[in-house]
């Protein structure tokens, strides 16, 4: 990968890893859901009167709104609302990798190879960590919330992979477009009705997290998938949750206790493993 091409991988990490904090101020402002539904709601309009058509069936754009947009954020931003800190979120969404290859395997028929099995259950022992960790000081609710959410990005994940689509940018704007309506139902229904009375830093939050880390940061990621293969892009969402540990240590004071260092070693080395692919071994020379 060129340097520059080098500095907008790792570039986007921070966007995406610094996103937690961002959308910790917006929760102090928004109820989640309606939070969530103007996130998308931004992120699709006005955008959506400069794309075409998402270039794929509608069935796959409902698939992912329903799994990624409404499941894996609304859960998310419920738990973050309920208690469950930044950094320690972006970690445990990482394990969306995890359930991405157990339904790759179970819809999509990929294989499970020694290698992969080995690195998920590292992960998974990452997880478990977290789980045990936070278990101790804190209620569980928010942690299992937020495992949801994980599941349901891996979800997502396999049917945009079945998608397919081949403007990552514009699929997510009509992603966005389908999660807004059931996103705002979801928030009329739970949360009342909604007030957009919120101060500077609440729509600040909903800029950052709409145009920057959704139109800005899907752009950038389909745009590097165009050039490299997946094997060498995908990697560097790997240090999602390390932007996102720090830049909540630094800008909300979060803890970082030895034991969610060891989970967080566990599970992006986990992940890391049983993504790679093992190294060719070089035939012998035949001397003459």
């Amino acid at each position: 990968m060129r340097p520059r091409h080098l500095a907008m991988a790792v570039g986007l990490a921070a966007v995406w890893g610094f996103n937690f904090v961002v959308m910790q101020v917006g929760l102090r402002h928004f109820p989640p859901l309606l939070y969530a539904a103007l996130r998308f709601s931004l992120a699709a309009f006005p955008a959506l009167l400069f794309v075409g058509r998402p270039g794929v069936a509608w069935r796959w754009v409902a698939g992912v709104a329903a799994s990624i947009g409404v499941a894996q954020f609304g859960l998310m931003l419920i738990g973050m609302k309920a208690g469950m800190p930044p950094g320690l979120s972006s970690l445990v969404l990482q394990s969306a990798a995890l359930f991405t290859v157990l339904f790759a395997v179970l819809f999509l028929r990929e294989r499970l190879t020694r290698r992969r099995v080995t690195g998920l259950a590292v992960a998974f022992a990452g997880l478990l960590l977290v789980a045990y960790d936070f278990g101790l000081g804190a209620p569980v609710g928010p942690f299992l919330l937020c495992v949801g959410a994980a599941v349901a990005w891996g979800l997502g994940n396999v049917i945009q992979r079945k998608a397919a689509p081949p403007d990552p940018l514009r699929f997510m704007v009509w992603v966005s477009a389908l999660s807004a309506p059931p996103l705002l139902l979801l928030s009329v229904l739970a949360e009342g009705l909604p007030s957009l009375a919120a101060p500077a830093e609440g729509w600040l939050s909903l800029g950052y997290v709409a145009f920057i880390s959704t139109l800005g940061g899907f752009g950038v990621w389909g745009w590097l998938l165009q050039r490299y293969d997946a094997s060498v892009v995908a990697p560097y969402a790997l240090l999602v949750p390390v932007f996102g540990l720090s830049s909540a240590a630094l800008f909300t004071g979060e803890d970082l206790s030895a034991v969610e260092l060891v989970a967080a070693a566990l599970i992006v080395s986990g992940v890391l493993y049983a993504g790679s692919r093992p190294r060719a071994v070089p035939r012998e020379r035949v001397l003459a």
